[in-house]
C-alpha cells in the first residue's frame, strides 16, 4: 500500500473514532435526560386513589377525553387544554388511557387516568391527543386505534403539537390540512405527503380534526373548540381567565414562523450534556392550576432540559384545581439532593403548607415562589422569568421558542449563555478527538522506540568461557 493511502486510512480511522466517541457521549446524555424527564411510573398506586374529575356520559355537558400514551406524554400538551376545557362548566373533562395505571408526563409527573379505553362506551365529543414519546411505535398502537375508532364514531379530534404524529400515523390526517411543532413539519411533510402541512399558524381546522402548533399553542386550539362548541361568549370568558398572551376571540390563528436561531442550540446542549445540571424540587399544593404544573414541568425540564425536576407533595397524591390526580414524591419520602425548591402558582408562603415548608427547611432550602416574585399571568410567564434569572437568557428564549410561546411582554434578565453544557460539550469534543488520535500516537510511539532500539550499538558478546 502506498504511503498516501496509508495516511488517508489513518485520517479516516481517526475521524471515525472521534465521531463515534462524540456520538456515544451525546447518545448517553440524551438517554439520561429522557430517563429523568420521563421516569418509569410507580408499580403500585398509593391507596385506593382515584381521580375526582367529574363523571361523564350522564349529563348534557360536552364530553372531552384527554388521552395519554403508554410511552409518556408531553405535560403541557395534556394539562393546558385540560384546564382550558375544565374552566367551563359546559364541559366535562377526563383523562383516558389504555390501562388504569399511572401515566407518565414529562417533568417526572404521573397522572392517574379516570377511564380506560375499554371503559369509554359512548364516543366523547372531543378527543385531545398530546405528543407522545413513541407516536408510531407498537407501544402506542392501542392509542392510535382507539383515537381512529372514536373519530369514526363521530368524535372531534384535537391534536396538540406533535400529537399530529399520532393522528397522521392513524390515518386521520390523510387529505386534510394540518400543522404541528415547528421542528417537525418538514419531516412530517416527507413522511405524510398526502397531508397539506401549514406553518405560521397556531391551529388548523379541517372538518372534525383540529391540529395545533407547538406545546402552548394547545391553549389557543382548545379555546377555538370552546368557541365552536360553547359559543364566543364562553370562549371569551375562559380565554380571559386563562390569560394566554395576545389571545383574543377574534384574533385569528396566525403567528410568526419560527426561524432557527443561535439560542436554539442551548436546548440541544442541555439535552446532550445533562450532567451536573441542577435538581429542582417543585412543590405542588392541593388545588394547583394544571397550567402552573405544566409550566414547571416544561420550562425547567421538558422544553429546556436545563434541570432535573422532582415533583414533591405533602402526600403521595396531589389533586389539581379541576380534579386531576397527580402522583408525586411525598414530603416524608427519601429524596435525592435538591438545589432549589420552587412552588408554582402560589403567592404567599402560608399557602405552601407545613409539610412542604418543613421538607424545604430540613434540606436547608428557601421556599421560592416565582408567581409572587415575578407576577401572575399565564403560568409560563413567571417560570420563564425564573429560568432566565437562575439559568440564562439564551436558554429561556430557546425554551419559549420551542414551546411556541410569545415573550414580547417579558423582560428576560440574567446570565447570557449556559456555560455548564457548553464546557461539557468542549470537554467531550476534546476527549473524542484524543481518542481519535490515540491510534496514531501509539503507532508513532512504537515507531520511535523501534528506531531508538535499532540505532543503539550492538551489545558486546559475552566472553567465551575458557
Amino acid at each position: 500500500m502506498s504511503p498516501r493511502l496509508r495516511r488517508a486510512g489513518r485520517v479516516l480511522l481517526a475521524v471515525s473514532v472521534s465521531a463515534a466517541a462524540m456520538a456515544g457521549i451525546c447518545t448517553a446524555g440524551v438517554a439520561t435526560a429522557m430517563s429523568q424527564s420521563y421516569p418509569a411510573p410507580p408499580s403500585a398506586v398509593p391507596g385506593p386513589v382515584r381521580s375526582t374529575a367529574p363523571d361523564t356520559g350522564d349529563d348534557d355537558r360536552i364530553d372531552v377525553a384527554v388521552v395519554l400514551g403508554a410511552s409518556g406524554s408531553v405535560a403541557a400538551d395534556a394539562l393546558v387544554p385540560y384546564e382550558v376545557f375544565a374552566r367551563s362548566d359546559r364541559f366535562s373533562v377526563s383523562v383516558v388511557a389504555a390501562d388504569r395505571t399511572p401515566a407518565t408526563l414529562s417533568g417526572g409527573l404521573y397522572v392517574l387516568p379516570d377511564r380506560t379505553f375499554d371503559e369509554v362506551t359512548t364516543p366523547p365529543d372531543v378527543v385531545v391527543v398530546p405528543a407522545v414519546v413513541d407516536p408510531t411505535g407498537q407501544l402506542e398502537a392501542r392509542l392510535r386505534d382507539w383515537t381512529a375508532g372514536q373519530a369514526a364514531r363521530g368524535s372531534r379530534v384535537l391534536g396538540i403539537c406533535d400529537g399530529a404524529r399520532v393522528l397522521a400515523a392513524a390515518g386521520l390526517l390523510d387529505g386534510r390540512r394540518a400543522t404541528a411543532h415547528w421542528s417537525s413539519v418538514e419531516r412530517l411533510a416527507e413522511d405524510h405527503p398526502g397531508v397539506a402541512w401549514s406553518r405560521g399558524v397556531r391551529y388548523v381546522e379541517d372538518g372534525p380534526v383540529t391540529t395545533t402548533a407547538g406545546i402552548t399553542s394547545g391553549a389557543v386550539g382548545a379555546l377555538r373548540l370552546v368557541e365552536r362548541l360553547a359559543g364566543a361568549e364562553e370562549a371569551e370568558r375562559v380565554g380571559t381567565a386563562v390569560g394566554y398572551p395576545g389571545w383574543s376571540a377574534d384574533g385569528g390563528a396566525g403567528m410568526p414562523v419560527h426561524r432557527r436561531a443561535l439560542t436554539d442550540l442551548t436546548r440541544e446542549l442541555d439535552t446532550a450534556f445533562p450532567w451536573l445540571r441542577p435538581t429542582i424540587g417543585v412543590g405542588l399544593v392541593e388545588g394547583v392550576s394544571e397550567i402552573d404544573v405544566a409550566a414547571a414541568a416544561e420550562v425547567w425540564s421538558g422544553a429546556s432540559s436545563a434541570a432535573r425536576v422532582l415533583p414533591v407533595g405533602a402526600g403521595p397524591v396531589v389533586t389539581t384545581q379541576h380534579g386531576l390526580a397527580l402522583l408525586v414524591r411525598p414530603a416524608d419520602a427519601a429524596t435525592p439532593s435538591v438545589d432549589r425548591f420552587v412552588v408554582p402558582g402560589v403567592t404567599d408562603t402560608g399557602q405552601v403548607g407545613p409539610r412542604l415548608a418543613r421538607w424545604a427547611a430540613d434540606r436547608g432550602l428557601d421556599v421560592q415562589l416565582p408567581t409572587a416574585e415575578y407576577g401572575g399571568g399565564f403560568g409560563f410567564d413567571p417560570l420563564l422569568l425564573d429560568l432566565a434569572r437562575h439559568a440564562d437568557r439564551a436558554t429561556a428564549a430557546a425554551t419559549a421558542a420551542y414551546a411556541e410561546y410569545p415573550t414580547g411582554h417579558l423582560d428576560l434578565s440574567g446570565p447570557a449563555w449556559p456555560w455548564r453544557p457548553t464546557v461539557l460539550a468542549v470537554a467531550a469534543l476534546a476527549v473524542s478527538l484524543g481518542l481519535g488520535l490515540l491510534p496514531t500516537a501509539v503507532r508513532r510511539t512504537r515507531s520511535r522506540r523501534r528506531t531508538t532500539r535499532l540505532s543503539r550499538p550492538p551489545s558486546r558478546r559475552a566472553e567465551t568461557r575458557t
